[in-house]
């Protein structure tokens, strides 16, 4: 009973620290971020017309922002559709190669820090330089427009000619088609894994060696040590891990459903609807999260 009592002191201590840890955002969000959202949530009922010098005026709608967000614009359920579903193929593909990435380099070898130097680099670079370089340095555009060029002028696309040449085979083009999406996002993909990386290969860093002596005493291979040890020990990181790519995806600066949702606030001066959008777009993200959440909760337990 002494020892319940003493474990749940020490989860106590470390939710307390958690909270420590997360409190300044709690103390920004309170201050910066709650009065945004709460006028955005009512924009988005109302027409919205700017006054200079007094602000703006607000004039009951009800939900026809919303339906105007959704069945008059003729861009929006068409880029939310196409998001979703590249949301779903890149989040997969993230997770599979940031874990087998972190797997790897949590092994011994030489050149092990520079290695994971290297794939941190990505974290740095996508946080707002790399994009600014791509759009703004001539000569990148340059070359970007060389290889369309000499793409256009020869007739070959190496991707489709090669999924055109799998598809005659007989297999399912279902599946070759999330394939290629995946090999054509590899770049956004690998950029993308970085913070997920560090989480997987601090959870690898934190199992015990002795369980793997002990399963190397009981003749376990290391394919079996794999899925018995490492894998049930790593698996709720996935959840972190989900979580944060979901949101890093719905966030990215190439997102046509944020470029939209600017359009509409800052070309047409449409608040309420922008506003409507902004909040359709928050409740399909949040809807994905709670279903990843499940999905992987259970998955864990049943991995444990």
């Amino acid at each position: 009973m002494s020892r319940d009592r003493k474990l749940m002191t020490m989860q106590q201590r470390r939710a307390r620290t958690g909270y420590w840890f997360i409190l300044p955002f709690i103390i920004g969000f309170v201050l910066f971020m709650i009065k945004p959202m709460i006028q955005s949530l009512m924009m988005s009922f109302n027409n919205v017309k700017i006054i200079p010098g007094q602000g703006f005026q607000l004039t009951w709608m009800g939900m026809d922002n919303y339906h105007n967000a959704v069945a008059v614009d003729p861009y929006f359920n068409q880029y939310l559709t196409d998001e979703i579903s590249r949301m779903a193929i890149n989040t997969i593909a993230t997770l599979v190669l940031s874990f087998v990435i972190a797997v790897i380099l949590n092994q011994d070898f030489k050149g092990r820090t520079l290695a994971r130097a290297i794939f941190f680099l990505p974290v740095i670079l996508s946080s707002g330089v790399l994009p600014g370089i791509e759009k703004q340095n001539e000569f990148y555009n340059m070359m970007a427009g060389v290889a369309e060029s000499v793409e256009g002028a020869s007739g070959i696309n190496i991707s489709a000619q090669l999924q055109n040449m799998l598809s005659v085979s007989g297999v399912g083009s279902g599946v070759f088609d999330v394939i290629f999406q995946m090999i054509d996002a590899i770049y956004d993909i690998v950029m993308a894994s970085g913070i997920q990386i560090i989480v997987f290969l601090t959870g690898l860093q934190a199992i015990s060696p002795s369980l793997y002596e002990a399963a190397d005493v009981e003749g376990c291979t290391a394919w079996e040590s794999f899925w018995k040890i490492t894998f049930p020990m790593v698996s709720p990181l996935l959840l972190v891990n989900c979580i944060y790519t979901i949101v890093d995806f719905f966030m990215k600066n190439d997102n046509r459903v944020m470029e939209r949702i600017s359009t509409v606030m800052y070309s047409d001066f449409n608040f309420g609807v922008s506003s409507a959008m902004s909040w359709i777009y928050f409740g399909v993200a949040l809807v994905f999260i709670l279903i990843s959440s499940f999905i992987i909760s259970r998955a864990v337990k049943s991995a444990q």
